[in-house]
């Protein structure tokens, strides 16, 4: 949308805020106003998560060949988080933003029959997302990848026609991996080459280097 200051926020039209982005639009203008909407007092009772979400905004404008690697990275993110609830989802979202210079994008979802936290079908869903809205040329500066309507892991039904014990356990032990001995210590190949953002963001303390 060509927007990168707060300003432009702040002076950009509400309602195409949240035509673009629903109720995170309001909350984007209003903010940019310095003013937060949220009751101070009220029923601060836990809310059942209702999905898992991770996006960038990347340091330099991605071919549609990078992205993939970028998209990758973010599922795998994503599922992890999804695993350590005990949760898995069958809605599968993912947004594309374009570089200002072209502005624009996408944000598109698709349902899948067996709820899933398993990064490779995550990845899956994202990239035929990919293929078939993004507009061919752009280059890309931010992404977002979404998993929602959730289920409890333990009713989730096996497919008598794939090994889905044996996906979900490997996604198990990278975790428990990662957990004992840090979020970098096992990594797929792509998180090493020059589009991955894992590694750059193991460097930094909420989106900032330390």
């Amino acid at each position: 949308m060509g927007i990168v200051t707060l300003r432009q926020i702040a002076n950009y039209k509400l309602e195409l805020l949240k035509k673009r982005f629903g109720v995170m639009g309001e909350q984007l203008y209003w903010h940019a106003w310095g003013i937060d909407l949220s009751p101070v007092f009220g029923d601060f009772t836990k809310q059942e998560q209702k999905g898992f979400g991770h996006g960038i905004s990347l340091l330099r404008d991605y071919t549609k060949e990078e992205v993939a690697y970028c998209i990758l990275d973010l599922c795998e993110e994503v599922c992890r988080r999804a695993r350590s609830a005990g949760k898995s989802g069958r809605t599968i979202q993912l947004s594309i933003s374009y570089s200002k210079e072209t502005a624009g994008g996408f944000s598109r979802s698709r349902s899948i029959d067996i709820p899933t936290n398993v990064t490779m079908d995550m990845y899956g869903i994202c990239m035929q997302l990919f293929q078939e809205f993004y507009d061919g040329k752009s280059m890309i500066r931010h992404v977002y990848v979404t998993l929602t309507k959730l289920f409890d892991q333990t009713d989730v039904q096996l497919d008598l026609f794939e090994d889905r014990a044996k996906k979900n356990n490997i996604g198990y032990v990278m975790d428990a991996i990662r957990d004992k001995y840090g979020p970098t210590a096992i990594l797929r190949a792509s998180s090493y080459t020059d589009a991955g953002i894992t590694l750059e963001r193991s460097k930094k303390i909420g989106g900032h280097y330390a």
